[in-house]
Order: C-alpha cells, then sequence, then structure tokens
C-alpha cells in the first residue's frame, strides 16, 4: 500500500469515528439545554438590546354628566344616538394609544328607567359612543355612583365588561376591588386607580365598600404602592374639590401632592365641572408628576360658558431601559381646549373651543398656563 492509499484510509476511518461521536452525543443530550455556567454579565443578541427606549401617549377628558335634555336630544324612536355629538372631536381622542375619561352620570340604561339632576341615570349608548370615540378607559368613583343604587352601578359595571371598556373606581366584590387595573401599550404598563370625595350623602350599603372607592389617604397609599408593583405608571383620578372654582384649593393641593409623594405619576381631577390649571411637582425620589386640578366638562347639559368649556389632556410617557435600570419619564404635556354648543337646549355637539369664541379660546389658554408657562396647545 503506498502513501498517498495509507493516508487516504486514515482520513476516512478518522472521518468515520468523528461521525459516530457526534450522532451518539446528538442522541443522548438532545433534551438537555445547554448550560452556561460562572456567567457573570447579561446576555443579549444585540448591543441595542441594552438600550432601549419605548413611548406612549396618553389623553384624558373631564365630566360625562348626561343630563336629560342631552340624552333626549340623542334619541331617536327607541334607540339613542351620541356619536353625531362627538364626531368634531373624536380624531384628538383617537390620536393617543391611550385615553380616559370620567363616567360621571352612571350607566345604567334605559331598563330601569333614565333620570336626570339630581340622581343620574344615563342610557347605555353613550358608553358605546365614547368607545366609538377612541375611549379607553372609564373612571367610576364620583358623587354620582350611588344615585341610582346597586341595580344601576350592576347594570353600567357588566355593560362596560361587555363592550370591553377598562373600568376603575367601581366594583361588584372585594376580589374585584383588590385587582390593580392594567393597561399595556407599547410595553409600558399603566395602572388605574380613582377616588371620590364623597356620594352626595348617600351612604353605602352595608358590607359594599367595593361599590366605590372614596378618598382616603391611607388606602390612597396603600393602593398606589401596589400599583407601583406591577406597573410602569401609575395614573390616579381623584373626585375633589369645590364646584366651579377655577383654581384649586388647599385640600386638592395638598392631597395631589402627598399621591405624587407616595407613587402616583399622573393625577387627573373631576368635580368642579370648570377648568382648573395643571402643574409639575417634584417628588423627593427624582420623579416629576403631572396634576390636572380639574378638566373641567367634557360632555353635559350645565349652562354658563365656564361649564361648557373643557380640554383634552395630551401627554407623552416614555420608558428608558438599559442593562442595569430603566427610568420614566412624562414629556410634552399640551391641551386641546373643547366646548359644549347648543340652541335651545337641543343639537348638543361638542367642538373646538377655537371655533367657537378666538378671544375666549386665547383667555383659556392663558389661565391653563397659570404655573407651566411652556405649555402648549393642539388645535
Amino acid at each position: 500500500m503506498n502513501f498517498s492509499k495509507v493516508s487516504f484510509f486514515l482520513l476516512v476511518i478518522a472521518a468515520t469515528f468523528l461521525l459516530i461521536g457526534c450522532s451518539a452525543s446528538t442522541n443522548a443530550d438532545e433534551s438537555k439545554p445547554t448550560v452556561f455556567k460562572d456567567r457573570n454579565f447579561p446576555v443579549a443578541t444585540s448591543p441595542s438590546e441594552l438600550n432601549l427606549e419605548y413611548a406612549a401617549s396618553l389623553s384624558a377628558i373631564g365630566d360625562i354628566l348626561i343630563h336629560e335634555r342631552v340624552y333626549l336630544d340623542a334619541k331617536s324612536e327607541n334607540r339613542f344616538d351620541f356619536n353625531p355629538m362627538l364626531e368634531k372631536v373624536t380624531p384628538y381622542l383617537q390620536q393617543a394609544d391611550l385615553t380616559i375619561a370620567n363616567s360621571e352620570s352612571i350607566v345604567g340604561g334605559s331598563e330601569i328607567g333614565l333620570s336626570t339632576y339630581p340622581a343620574f341615570n344615563s342610557p347605555y349608548e353613550i358608553g358605546a359612543a365614547l368607545k366609538n370615540s377612541g375611549v379607553d378607559v372609564v373612571t367610576l368613583a364620583n358623587n354620582h355612583t350611588l344615585d341610582r343604587g346597586l341595580p344601576a352601578i350592576e347594570n353600567a359595571i357588566r355593560y362596560w365588561d361587555q363592550i370591553g371598556m377598562v373600568h376603575t373606581g367601581s366594583a361588584l366584590s372585594d376580589e374585584e376591588r383588590a385587582k390593580v387595573t392594567l393597561v399595556t401599550r407599547n410595553n409600558i404598563t399603566f395602572s388605574f386607580l380613582a377616588y371620590t370625595y364623597g356620594t352626595n350623602g348617600i351612604p353605602t350599603p352595608g358590607g359594599m365598600d367595593y361599590l366605590v372607592n372614596r378618598i382616603d389617604p391611607l388606602v390612597i397609599q396603600q393602593d398606589i404602592k401596589r400599583a407601583r408593583e406591577v406597573s410602569d405608571i401609575v395614573v390616579l383620578s381623584l373626585h375633589f374639590g369645590q364646584e366651579y372654582q377655577s383654581m384649586p384649593n388647599a385640600e386638592q393641593i395638598e392631597l395631589a401632592h402627598f399621591s405624587a409623594t407616595n407613587g402616583a405619576d399622573i393625577i387627573l381631577g373631576h368635580h368642579p365641572h370648570v377648568l382648573q390649571p395643571p402643574e409639575w411637582i417634584d417628588t423627593a425620589d427624582g420623579r416629576r408628576a403631572f396634576v390636572i386640578y380639574s378638566l373641567g366638562n367634557f360632555l353635559s347639559g350645565q349652562d354658563g360658558l365656564d361649564r361648557q368649556i373643557g380640554a383634552i389632556l395630551h401627554l407623552d410617557i416614555v420608558k428608558k431601559v438599559t442593562a442595569n435600570s430603566s427610568s420614566i419619564t412624562l414629556e410634552n404635556p399640551a391641551f386641546t381646549t373643547t366646548f359644549v354648543k347648543s340652541s335651545n337646549e337641543k343639537n348638543y355637539e361638542m367642538d373646538l373651543l377655537k371655533n367657537i369664541d378666538e378671544n375666549l379660546n386665547d383667555a383659556t389658554k392663558v389661565h391653563l398656563s397659570t404655573w407651566i408657562k411652556d405649555l402648549e396647545f393642539i388645535e
């Protein structure tokens, strides 16, 4: 056998053993994961995974308070259609990743009898219209929550669940009350909490405190703590203040600062039915919380220019993630001013305030900019 034949023979033998060895190893270990020991550095498929940035936009609107003249104007034979009333402002609600509204008049439906001030009960169709216009979350804790008792609350919550509307502030059991309301957009998880100063003197039925969340600083503190453990951003809605006052009172300011200190990131105020200005709250742990003390009315039948004016809040949330930490910042607060117009208690329609009265719109912008001078406006 010459040298070349020997070389070829040995090469074939070596290759055969190598293939047998590989085959045996694969058959024996194919179900076992590869284990890397003593690895003390982060594993990433690319450097970009160690420096990520996510962004989501949030919008919020004020009180949905459906007086009789509003729902009668929406009535057509045996149904109600509120969609035309919201048509002009719908694009400003739909542009956000997440939009929240205060459903002040309980949506208990026609089956238990519709009613207006002082004990409200609204048609289901206003809920559908809000959903169609871009609203994703409704708050249910306010001074009218108990207006029509347990049947209205049961109807409302079941209806919101039926149409897939996220809700907070009122529940049908202790178990439901204990759950943190969460929504995730663009890898940013929001939690939603809501509380009211009272219920117009109507007591909560015994053993049913879960029906409406009342303002209690210690409860709010505990709930915010639980919410922060499972979310990136805590959105807190507070039904507080004095009706028809254009500036927040001392109790509002104190509670907002207390809530921000304890972990609330975005605080939305309701109840005064008129606009009150926003402010930044710098906290000891280095966060910057945003509060709007009152978003005013969004859709209602109240008279008076100041009660017909509302605003849509726009806010950007940015989440930055690195190998060692993550951070959240709130950016670009802006407002779109709105107006509820009608004629002789008919033809109710939402419009932009700038289309109604430019001077009034300019004055409203100045008012909203009381504490944030570089506030932006989207029109």
